[in-house]
């Protein structure tokens, strides 16, 4: 697993603009090297803000979207459109303006769909899907070239929470959250051996209320307390953070210009 590296970027809307420019490069040097690119999106503020700067940067008509594979790295288990769901926010701050493949846009199951209420089965379900998408290199989960987690202010990535079960499992790709300590409670996640798997892995986190959590989950805190800890890339792991975040930092990085 890659050591993490940070980029500090002036304020958080520097930093979804460099993101998704940064994004934008990595897909197209993807789909250039193997003619596909597989991109994992994270939900929240931060996650939503890269996805409005990708949606009006002029360099996304470089991104093929058809030969593009979207997948979550967690999901709210709530009923299909429900304002809420990742999936749903996502297509509103990007996914609707670009001629994806539907075919190649993996969303987690929904509450009320195929498998009911039952969190655990939609779960499954998930990891079959991924497990189908592998290649045969892979192992149970596709090597996503970009993971990208939003850094809760406990130190939570998906809804992989501090001292939760969910952030304790070491086999299964996919597990049903319950009882999160985030409503709503009932959730769908990616886990850290799943999350490991990826070419990259990016942490995003802006804002004064992120900065207790990067501080921690940089000084070498246990995954178990500090999700965030655990969350890494194959090659690489980047922190991508604004000087809000990055505040608590021990000798906080200056911050850099866009890629």
């Amino acid at each position: 697993m890659s050591d993490p590296r940070l980029v500090v970027h002036r304020d958080k809307e520097l930093m979804a603009q460099a993101a998704a420019a940064r994004l934008i490069t990595r897909i197209v040097d993807a789909q250039a090297d193997r003619g596909t690119a597989s991109v994992v999106l994270t939900g929240g503020r931060n996650g939503n803000g890269l996805l409005a700067a990708l949606r009006s940067a002029p360099a996304r008509e470089a991104v093929d979207w058809s030969r593009l594979d979207l997948w979550w790295g967690d999901e709210r288990f709530l009923p299909e459109g429900d304002p809420d769901r990742n999936d749903t926010q996502a297509r509103a701050a990007l996914l609707d303006s670009v001629p994806l493949d539907p075919a190649r846009v993996h969303t987690m199951p929904v509450a009320g769909g195929a498998h009911g209420t039952d969190v655990d089965a939609a779960a499954a379900a998930y990891a079959e899907e991924l497990a189908a998408a592998a290649g045969p290199e892979d192992g149970a989960v596709p090597a996503f070239d970009v993971l990208m987690l939003g850094v809760g202010p406990d130190t939570h990535v998906a809804s992989l929470f501090p001292e939760h079960p969910a952030v304790r499992e070491t086999e299964r790709m996919v597990v049903g959250v319950h009882g999160a300590p985030k409503p709503p409670p009932t959730r769908i996640s990616l886990t850290l051996p799943a999350i490991r798997c990826a070419r990259e892995v990016w942490l995003l986190a802006a804002g004064e209320d992120k900065a207790q959590a990067a501080a921690i989950a940089l000084s070498g805190a246990g995954e178990l307390q500090a999700p965030a800890a655990g969350a890494r890339g194959r090659s690489r792991t980047l922190w991508l953070l604004d000087a809000a975040a990055a505040a608590r930092l021990p000798r906080a990085p200056q911050p850099v210009p866009s890629p």
